[in-house]
């Protein structure tokens, strides 16, 4: 023990000293990205990407703006494809061996995200540092890096015949990079976090993890939910405090956290805890929360990727407006364009955020651009629904493990309604009470919704059922989607998925 405050002390106090070029990129945003952008069109002017879009030519933004198309994933999947079967030099200069297997959606269809050593240099592990500066910077007495950070990362394997390239989630292929101190300072061992079955890593994670001090957690909500519940099963205790009384620290991101905050405040009932927001992805490290209890996050400006915003009201337009960082608004639905250190380039990654400050950059997460509700001109957004369902569980006493919705059509009667299929924690008495608590809750947060519901012209009161337990995660199972990253899309335009889960539910 005592070597292991040594060691939290000096890793602490390093982590202070880098607070300082945290706050140096918050306050020079603009300086960043303008070399941001200069140093990445210059890396790759050599490749057959920067060949053919003229980059040895570009020397500021108006100039990529014109010369460069923007892209999404079916754009530039023939270059990805090409260096997953052995080519280099295609979109990046540097070798790619790593591919991110993306499980930000839960289609059929897997997409493959190169991540070069770079991003993973500049991006992910910077902006892990930067989490971890900041908060020592705002809670000087942290004893976070005396003890260790329970984290439960997806897998990673060989692609296909090419044995040099491998393809995993994003969280897999940090852990399988990451500098040694992160071996000191993490649970469980990089061989068990990084076992392709998913049930049984949480099995041997929780059994190996007991008798560690464990001061930190980090991942999704809802898999760390099923981890503590199953420490909770095997130690006989009644909450993780009884475990780890020093936990002080949890970081997360992928979801919404605030509808599982109550679970969370219940499973780990102690007065040092502190909850983190990170904005991290396939693609890189894009924010993260620098200010104990707030509910945005500061974008990352200094780690390889170079940012644009289009208006969500024209993201789908054939020429949208796309606009820098220095001429976005608060308060404006933006969805995110990105040129980054592995390669992607003016790259609509499908998320939308909207800032809460430009002195700094602070934003929000606000949803993806694929999957909203705007089957009657609604346009309820993942934001909308997560804030729904909060203020039903307040209102109600109610917990939510999860939820999924979707429009339901009504023939001949020119009015429709939304179908939600939620499985709870804590279930609700009256379940019509939290119906219209959702109602009303949406009404207040979207003037669309509301104005659709007035009088019941367009929209009639939604229709809320219960799912049976593990509902949701065993339609992630039948996709093969069990995993530390995987989860259920909130809202569809369409009954697929509703439709299986239905299945589900009868069934289980």
């Amino acid at each position: 023990m005592r070597m292991i405050s040594l060691k939290g002390v000096a890793i602490r106090e390093f982590m202070r000293f880098r607070a300082g070029q945290v706050a140096d990129f918050a306050a020079h945003a603009h300086r960043d990205q303008h070399q941001v952008l200069k140093d990445l069109v210059k890396k790759a002017s050599g490749t057959e990407y920067g060949h053919h879009y003229g980059f040895s030519y570009i020397r500021d933004y108006d100039a990529y703006r014109k010369q460069v198309p923007l892209m999404d994933y079916e754009d530039m999947k023939p270059f990805f494809e090409r260096t997953l079967k052995g080519e280099q030099n295609v979109f990046w200069p540097q070798p790619v061996y790593w591919f991110a297997k993306s499980s930000g959606t839960t289609s059929e269809r897997s997409k493959y995200i190169p991540v070069s050593s770079d991003t993973l240099e500049t991006a992910h592990y910077k902006g892990a540092f930067d989490v971890m500066s900041r908060y020592s910077q705002n809670r000087p007495d942290t004893k976070v890096f005396y003890g260790k950070t329970l984290i439960i990362s997806g897998s990673q394997k060989i692609y296909g015949d090419n044995k040099r390239v491998r393809v995993g989630d994003i969280s897999a292929i940090m852990v399988y990079n990451q500098p040694k101190l992160a071996d000191f300072l993490r649970t469980p061992e990089k061989n068990i976090t990084l076992r392709e079955d998913f049930e049984e890593k949480l099995e041997l994670a929780s059994r190996l993890s007991i008798g560690e001090l464990v001061t930190g957690m980090a991942g999704v909500p809802t898999w760390n939910i099923v981890l503590l519940k199953k420490i909770l099963q095997q130690t006989s205790k009644s909450h993780i405090g009884e475990v780890w009384p020093e936990m002080e620290l949890y970081i997360h991101g992928g979801v919404n956290f605030e509808p599982h905050r109550s679970v969370f405040e219940e499973l780990i009932p102690l007065q040092q805890m502190q909850y983190l927001q990170v904005y991290n992805a396939s693609e890189g490290f894009f924010a993260f929360q620098d200010r104990l209890g707030a509910d945005d996050m500061l974008l990352a400006t200094h780690h390889g990727i170079f940012y644009e915003f289009i208006p969500v009201e024209q993201y789908f337009d054939e020429q949208p407006e796309v606009l820098s960082l220095d001429e976005v608004e608060t308060g404006r639905q933006y969805a995110i364009v990105i040129t980054t250190n592995s390669g992607l380039w003016r790259y609509k990654i499908g998320d939308t955020v909207v800032f809460t400050s430009t002195k700094p950059y602070r934003l929000k997460v606000t949803g993806r651009t694929k999957f909203f509700l705007n089957a009657f001109g609604e346009e309820v957004m993942v934001e909308n629904a997560d804030t729904a369902i909060i203020e039903a569980c307040r209102a109600t006493g109610a917990q939510v493990k999860d939820y999924t919705a979707c429009p339901v059509y009504f023939n001949g009667q020119g009015k429709g309604t939304h179908e939600w299929l939620i499985e709870f924690e804590q279930r609700p008495e009256d379940l019509d009470r939290f119906t219209t608590e959702l109602d009303e809750a949406l009404k207040r947060v979207n003037s669309d919704y509301e104005a659709k519901r007035s009088k019941d012209m367009a929209l009639v009161q939604p229709v809320v059922r219960m799912a049976a337990p593990d509902t949701f995660y065993k339609w992630l199972k039948s996709k093969g989607k069990v995993g530390a990253q995987n989860k259920v899309p909130r809202l569809s335009n369409d009954r697929k998925i509703m439709e299986e889960l239905l299945q589900i539910k009868q069934g289980g």
